[in-house]
């Protein structure tokens, strides 16, 4: 019994792409100058011309190598990863301390009182 690889379904996998994307194939069939059912019709095909991956690649925002080697595994994969280490999102390209920007944030908001009241002092005192 021999094992045969199964071949990618580009296709199946630019419809998963573009739906992870939020984007409708009306979308894509207009980033790429083509129509609806065009686009239907790619992604229900197991093989894509190089020349319409390029132009749908570019419309994805991905590079052709992760529309052929696309698969939910490798998602789900990123996915979890990204998100098991809590500390890593909060901490990602977070040039600054947000404790240190609250801190920050609540003296602005006593001395906006302080003055406040000093206004509203001397409005009395006036009287």
């Amino acid at each position: 019994m021999s094992t045969a690889i199964k071949p990618k379904h580009i296709g199946r996998n630019i419809s998963r792409i573009r739906e992870l994307k939020d984007m409708k194939q009306e979308a894509l069939a207009q980033a790429i100058g083509t129509n609806q059912q065009t686009i239907s019709a790619i992604e229900n095909s197991e093989t894509v011309d190089e020349q319409k991956l390029i132009e749908i690649a570019k419309a994805l925002e991905v590079s052709v190598e992760a529309i052929k080697n696309f698969s939910e595994e490798a998602v789900f994969n990123i996915i979890g990863n990204t998100f098991q280490d809590q500390s890593a999102i909060y901490n990602c390209n977070c040039t600054f301390n947000p404790l240190d920007k609250v801190v920050e944030l609540y003296e602005r908001l006593v001395q906006a009182e302080k003055d406040k009241v000093e206004y509203l002092e001397k409005l009395l005192n006036g009287k």
